[in-house]
């Protein structure tokens, strides 16, 4: 059946091979992005974050059955977690009653393989408590004693552990909402680019993130499995943080699954 589904950004990378495929399969796809999409949303700001769920409800009529949250950013700045974070909650809280009236509701997140790496304890405490401002600041801290690197691991770290806790409660699971975030590896896309073109930084970027089954991913191997957790199909799975990696979180952690 079809089904109407909103993926931020859908512009480039794994939400456009997401909001492809979903087309592809037979579903209305209503992509939003900064740079080009149905509907232009800044994440990093409130009043476009209520603008794209204002949008959203006037183009759907008040129902969705999907939410792909793909918009994100790397930059060694603050602008990572007010995107990558408190945009993405914005989105599936905003969302979130008009997924109640779809059918066979879902949502992802597309994390990161970096949720497992160090993080600032002082931005992810700041995003998890909901206080923007002190999570920018502590990222803008990070940024000045040469640790801006810790800002993106931050801020996927925070929106994984987002999930694991909203998706059990009564709004999500209650209300028959799956709630799951796939945590990619290094995907090839127009910003990994630059790095793996370059030979030191790609050493660099093979070490950090291993991946010993076939290597880098494409956005096209991605969208697959983030459009499996947004079907009718995924009924029982729900706040789990799934990593397609080609194998870069059992290297990185061995067999400690918690």
């Amino acid at each position: 059946m079809p089904r109407t589904c909103l993926v931020t950004g859908a512009a480039s990378g794994i939400g456009k091979a997401t909001a492809t495929l979903l087309r592809q399969r037979g579903h209305t796809v209503i992509g939003a992005d900064l740079a080009d999409g149905d509907i232009r949303a800044d994440l990093s700001t409130a009043e476009s974050r209520a603008e794209l769920v204002a949008r959203a409800r006037e183009l759907t009529g008040g129902r969705l059955d999907a939410v792909v949250s793909c918009a994100g950013v790397a930059h060694f700045d603050p602008l990572t977690v007010r995107v990558n974070h408190f945009g993405a909650v914005a989105t599936l809280d905003g969302l979130r009653p008009l997924l109640v009236a779809g059918t066979d509701p879902r949502a992802v997140v597309v994390g990161s393989i970096d949720s497992v790496h160090p993080v600032d304890p002082a931005i992810v405490d700041a995003a998890l408590a909901g206080d923007e401002e002190a999570a920018v600041a502590a990222s803008r801290a990070a940024v000045d004693r040469g640790e801006g690197h810790l800002v993106y691991s931050s801020s996927k770290a925070a929106i994984s552990r987002w999930v694991r806790r909203a998706a059990p409660t009564e709004a999500w699971a209650g209300d028959g909402v799956p709630l799951n975030v796939v945590a990619p590896g290094v995907v090839v896309t127009p910003l990994t680019r630059p790095l793996l073109d370059d030979p030191e930084m790609r050493e660099l970027v093979e070490r950090s993130v291993p991946m010993p089954l076939h290597g880098h991913a494409r956005p096209e191997q991605i969208a697959p499995l983030v459009a499996w957790l947004a079907s009718p199909e995924n009924a029982l799975v729900t706040g789990q943080v799934v990593f397609a990696d080609g194998g870069a979180d059992a290297v990185l952690r061995g067999d400690r699954t918690w």
